[in-house]
């Protein structure tokens, strides 16, 4: 069976593709600037030209994922902040940049990109395939797009995990939490979907404070019971 893209899909395929390239450029660039400072021109973009290209080109779908996932980022700082200082599992080295407590400035901007792709690409499988794929959807695009960020970021020397166990350069801990990011961030961007806007922000948090939860339990269970 042959898959077909929309207009929608083919635009959000060839803008991702052309933010990748031009992400590889900057990161890659020989002038002198830290990794931090790049992370954060990137990161800002991204969310700057999303929105912007979504408004141009039509696709009012892109615009209520984007928000939603914007939301999220933003408060995914606490989760990173709590590793890092409290668990001290989590490291973010000096790059240039500003620090939030722990955490690289650019942090609150970056897990919009993931956060994205994963509800987009739910949705895009909820028309084809119904509710039931888009749920397990969601969980293994997270799966695979956080899993794939946890082997390639350690690259840049922005952040990594310690004092865990690791397969490759992956933390074993982090992995369920992050499929839960996905799929409980997909449902409640369904929760809120066709609700007033200002619901997103709790909704957000609610994200948040699920992968917090999720994370300091499966570390306790896998990293202090399991393995101990």
């Amino acid at each position: 069976m042959t898959l077909t893209f929309t207009k929608g899909e083919r635009d959000a395929l060839i803008f991702h593709l052309t933010f990748t390239l031009f992400s590889i450029m900057i990161l890659a660039a020989p002038f002198n600037l830290n990794v931090g400072p790049r992370l954060l021109i990137l990161t800002i973009l991204y969310n700057l030209s999303l929105p912007l290209a979504a408004k141009r080109l039509g696709h009012t779908e892109w615009f209520l994922p984007w928000l939603f996932s914007f939301c999220v980022s933003l408060f995914q700082v606490f989760p990173d902040w709590f590793l890092s200082a409290a668990l001290d599992i989590l490291a973010f080295p000096e790059d240039g940049l500003f620090k939030i407590g722990t955490v690289s400035g650019y942090m609150p901007f970056l897990w919009t990109i993931p956060m994205f792709l994963v509800i987009y690409s739910a949705e895009r499988i909820k028309n084809r395939k119904g509710n039931a794929a888009s749920y397990l959807t969601a969980a293994l695009a997270a799966l695979i797009i956080f899993g794939g960020s946890e082997q390639t970021m350690w690259i840049l020397g922005s952040w990594y995990p310690k004092n865990v166990t690791l397969v490759s350069h992956t933390a074993i801990y982090i992995l369920i939490p992050e499929m839960l990011l996905g799929l409980f961030g997909y449902f409640m961007y369904r929760v809120v979907e066709g609700k007033n806007r200002w619901s997103i922000i709790p909704a957000a948090f609610a994200v948040m404070l699920l992968y917090l939860g999720a994370a300091s339990f499966f570390y306790l269970m896998i990293e202090k019971v399991i393995l101990a």
